[in-house]
């Protein structure tokens, strides 16, 4: 377990000991991740969901924090820490899964050819052009929507500077033949992390991810209780990028369904 060297650092460090086992950091995988969870409660509920097993799956390590209080990290075994990345369903989870089972063919080519040397191929050369190419088509798709946003079918939405309701935006996706309603809608932008998915005052709000790129709004609302106190509440809504940009994901995963039927 210990003697750890870095044996790959491009995406996050993956870390191998004397025996050739290799272990990721969790607290770098769940930042690079994007959960939007706090890393303690992320790591207790993705241990206890699929069954991973204390000094076997991840370790803990007891280390001091920068206020000098004692706090918990974990290493995760290389295997553990792919099914979290694959599980997460996200295009970052699925660019760290791929960079992890590059990390695992290039050490294999060394160990079975100790000739074989890192410098002369780069350990994670597909990997990483992998993520520039999804990179590429994500701009390139955006500046399709800037320039042409008719193209991809979202004519309803393509010209509207009006923020709108997410049930609202359920509507719209039927109007476009996308059978979802505002609950499942709901749903699916928690679990794609457009939406906060853990419980308190922020659920359902926008991530930071989501607010970054414009995709929504906060309005605040004051409210005057029966008792003279004023609450302020507050309403997320979907801008008109928001809007083209989601109608345009559902419309192009219905047309990837299709062809592959």
């Amino acid at each position: 377990m210990y003697n750890l060297k870095v044996i790959a650092n491009e995406m996050l460090p993956v870390l191998e000991n004397e025996n050739g086992e290799k272990f990721v950091d969790a607290r770098e995988l769940h930042e690079n991740l994007r959960v939007g969870k706090v890393f303690a409660a992320w790591m207790t509920e993705k241990a206890k969901t699929y069954g991973f097993i204390e000094d076997e799956d991840y370790f803990p390590i007891l280390e001091k924090s920068k206020f000098g209080r004692p706090r918990t990290e974990y290493l995760l075994t290389l295997d553990c820490a792919k099914e979290l990345a694959m599980v997460q369903n996200n295009e970052m989870g699925r660019a760290i899964r791929k960079y992890f089972i590059e990390v695992e063919k290039q050490a294999r080519k060394l160990a079975s050819n100790p000739t074989f040397s890192y410098m002369i191929e780069d350990p994670i050369a597909r990997a990483q052009k992998w993520i520039e190419e999804q990179a590429e088509k994500q701009q390139a798709l955006e500046v399709i929507e800037q320039q042409r946003p008719k193209v991809l079918f979202a004519d309803a939405v393509s010209t509207s500077k009006t923020s709108i309701l997410i049930r609202e935006l359920a509507k719209i996706l039927k109007q476009n033949g996308i059978d979802i309603g505002q609950q499942r809608l709901f749903e699916w932008m928690r679990t794609n992390n457009y939406l906060i998915k853990r419980q308190g005052t922020d659920w359902n709000m926008p991530t930071q991810y989501s607010m970054e790129r414009g995709w929504f709004e906060i309005i605040e609302t004051s409210i005057t209780r029966s008792d003279g106190s004023i609450t302020i509440g507050k309403t997320p809504k979907v801008t008109g990028k928001g809007q083209l940009y989601f109608v345009n994901r559902f419309l192009k995963e219905k047309q990837s369904t299709y062809q592959e039927a």
